[in-house]
This record gives C-alpha cells, structure tokens and sequence, in this order.
C-alpha cells in the first residue's frame, strides 16, 4: 500500500510542478495595431490613393449625371425611338465604364491596403513572439477572445508596446 502511494506521489509530482510553471500570456493586438506609428502613415497613404480615384471618377459621374438627363429628357418629351436608343446606348456604355472603373479602384485600394499593412502586422506579430520568448510564456493568446481570465494569465500588451517602442 506504502508503495503505490509513493508511486503515486512520484508520477503526479512532475506534472503538479510543471502545472505550477506554465504562464500565459494575454494581448490586445487590435489596440496596439491601432496606435502603431506605421498603421497612421499607411493610413494617410491610402486616403491619398482613395482621393486620386475620387478624382479620376468625379468627371465620369458628371457625364453620367449629364447622360442621364438628357436621356430622362428625351423620354419625357416622348422623342422618336430612333433617338433615344443611341443615347440609351451611350448612357449603357458610360455606366459600364463607370462601374469597371470603380471595381478596378476597389480592387487596386483593397491590394495596396495589404501590401502597406502586412509588414505591419507581421512587425506586431514578431514583437509578440519576441516578448513570448523573453518572458518564458507557455502561450500567448488573443485577449479580445478570451471568454474567462483567470489569474494566472498576464496581460503583456504594454511589454509588446514597449517592445515595439509605443507608450
């Protein structure tokens, strides 16, 4: 009896002791990627690209506007078919290039967005390791996703910060 008690004590020792040392760590990645310095310049670069598109579309919407009335004139002053149809053809026209347009600029914004914001996030995401490594933590996890913190889990988003060289 003496014996399996002791065997006991001696196989759930090692796991008491390791469950003992395990730390976790919590961190907010959304509220340091927000106040990251290069999250603003990318930021202030993609509003310039936005307003260049702005720009570039601004007439196409004037001519589709212009386009629009004189063929909602036509109509309403009930002109022959033979003139509203090729100007129902140009409205047509301009409208797909409008559209093609703007998907092309969606397109362009969205590929831009990732390309500025991926070195970013991968920077966050190496200062977390970086802080992971350095404190000795078992894991990491994301705190905006933790259902229950219990005491044992340490929020290291000011060590990340500090690492990252944001106050």
């Amino acid at each position: 009896m003496f014996k399996k008690f002791l065997l006991a004590v001696l196989v759930a020792a090692p796991m008491c002791l390791q469950a003992q040392t395990l730390k976790l760590g919590a961190v907010n990645p959304t509220e340091i990627f927000n106040v990251m310095p290069d999250v603003t310049t990318a930021n202030n670069t993609l509003k310039g690209v936005q307003e260049k598109y702005e720009a570039q579309a601004k007439p196409l919407q004037e001519e589709l506007q212009k386009k629009q009335t004189e063929l909602e004139t036509l109509m309403k002053n009930k002109a022959a078919e033979s003139v509203i149809e090729p100007k129902q053809k140009e409205f047509e026209d301009l409208y797909t290039r409008y559209q093609n347009f703007m998907q092309q600029a969606q397109k362009d914004m969205q590929q831009q967005q990732e390309t500025l914001l991926a070195p970013i996030q991968q920077k966050l995401v190496n200062a977390i390791q970086a802080v992971g490594a350095e404190g000795g933590y078992a894991g990491i996890i994301d705190a905006n996703t933790l259902l229950y913190r219990g005491d044992n889990i340490e929020d290291i988003t000011a060590k990340v910060k500090a690492k990252l060289g944001i106050k």
